[in-house]
């Protein structure tokens, strides 16, 4: 008992840990690569997850922090269904569904 409480210990410190990295990529571009490998390394080593909202903003093929508009172009594909986002650093597109809203028939 005390062995897993010791593991769910360390994989809350690995996730608070997580967060912090990406806070800091945001706040420092230049070294928003490294902070990523490491945010990366710690959720395979901890085994937790990344969160969604936090992997959106990180390029899989580099490890750099996604700015729009500074190096990364975001484009909506309505008829489609996704968003998709392309790394301006490395050229890899990713693309993440979404429902577009529907408008209500009065």
């Amino acid at each position: 008992m005390k062995r897993r409480k010791q593991k769910t210990k360390i994989r809350k410190i690995a996730f608070e840990r997580i967060i912090r990295l990406f806070e800091l990529a945001e706040e420092c571009p230049e070294r928003s690569r490294r902070y990523l490998q490491l945010a990366k390394r710690i959720g395979m080593r901890h085994r937790v997850r990344i969160p969604r909202d936090l992997k959106q903003h990180m390029c899989r093929g580099c490890s750099v922090f996604l700015i729009p508009g500074k190096n990364a172009r975001v484009r909506l594909q309505s008829r489609r269904g996704y968003i998709t986002t392309t790394c301006l650093e490395c050229g890899r597109v990713m693309r993440l569904p979404y429902r577009p809203k529907r408008d209500a028939k009065p």
